[in-house]
């Protein structure tokens, strides 16, 4: 049986594939940079999902629907930083409740959101450039946000690598004792790093319910969370590196929706589990690279105790 896959439509459809995914572990990485885990991305992407939502059905703005998730993503990272930082609660333990949070308190406001239409997203206008054979579709025909994460990725790699406000990020990250003696405020940088990282998660949950899908449903964020999460150890916590991952991702589950649309003599189950599987086997493959594992911040999910 020939397979009838637009390789034009693939790459463009992949794009929008990786966008939520990357806006949230865009977000984990910069706060796992300062040394933190936080394993509540799923929660914090259907709060914003949800928030997001909610707000651009409301007003009809898309834009405010967005500000409001990465306001509502923000707000829900700040309770774990307030548990983590504040309160010393260990972090694995306080991340997993605050997924299982937001898992719920989204289902719980979102009931009459269920079947509602979000309005559309603008897009945008390159003129001749959306025109052109191939390129055109597979770069310049798409909504603000995809341009959004992408320029998030260059700001992120240009902020850690040559601004004093990632040096310091990356001190507490690797040495947060020494960074205290220094005279810089641990805490405080971490909580900072920690809003960011929800504000992005909530960016991605609304990205899922006002564009990818686009509407609400329960539990519509489906372990996005956690791929997020995978994606920074794939990357080796580099902001191009979880890009690469990302779209790789991205095109995998744009594949096998196009493999089930084709009518691949394969079960249905096995192509929709075909993604999460690919990427436990590539952080099977990254764990066993040590220089990958080397990347990883040096106080990553240790408490920090001021000595004063």
């Amino acid at each position: 049986m020939m397979l009838n896959i637009s390789l034009e439509l693939l790459l463009a459809s992949l794009m929008v594939a990786a966008t939520p995914i990357l806006l949230a572990a865009l977000g984990e990485l910069v706060t796992e940079k300062s040394g933190v885990l936080n394993l509540g991305v799923e929660g914090m992407m259907i709060i914003g999902a949800i928030c997001g939502f909610a707000v651009a059905v409301e007003t009809g703005s898309t834009i405010l629907g967005f500000i409001a998730a990465a306001l509502g993503g923000a707000v829900l990272s700040l309770i774990f930083a307030v548990l983590t930082q504040v309160l010393m609660s260990n972090q694995v333990a306080t991340g997993l409740a605050l997924t299982l949070f937001g898992l719920g308190f989204s289902a719980l406001i979102g009931q009459s959101y269920a079947g509602l239409k979000p309005p559309p997203v603008p897009e945008l206008d390159f003129g001749p450039l959306s025109n052109l054979p191939f390129v055109g579709p597979v770069l310049f025909q798409h909504d603000a946000m995809v341009y959004v994460s992408i320029a998030l990725v260059a700001a992120i790699w240009a902020v850690l690598r040559f601004s004093r406000v990632g040096l310091i990020l990356r001190a507490v990250g690797e040495n947060h004792d020494a960074a205290h003696a220094l005279g810089y405020k641990v805490v405080r940088i971490r909580i900072l790093a920690i809003l960011f990282g929800g504000a992005c998660a909530g960016l991605g949950g609304a990205y899922l319910s006002l564009v990818r899908v686009p509407q609400w449903t329960e539990g519509m964020t489906a372990g996005a969370g956690w791929i997020a999460l995978a994606l920074v150890v794939f990357g080796a916590w580099k902001p191009w590196r979880v890009l690469l991952g990302a779209y790789l991702f991205g095109g995998i589950t744009v594949l096998q929706l196009n493999l089930q649309a084709a009518g691949l003599a394969v079960p249905v189950e096995i192509l929709s589990m075909s993604p999460y599987v690919i990427t436990i086997l590539v952080l099977v493959v990254m764990s066993a690279d040590r220089r990958a594992s080397l990347n990883a911040p040096a106080t990553l999910g240790r408490v920090f105790h001021a000595s004063n």
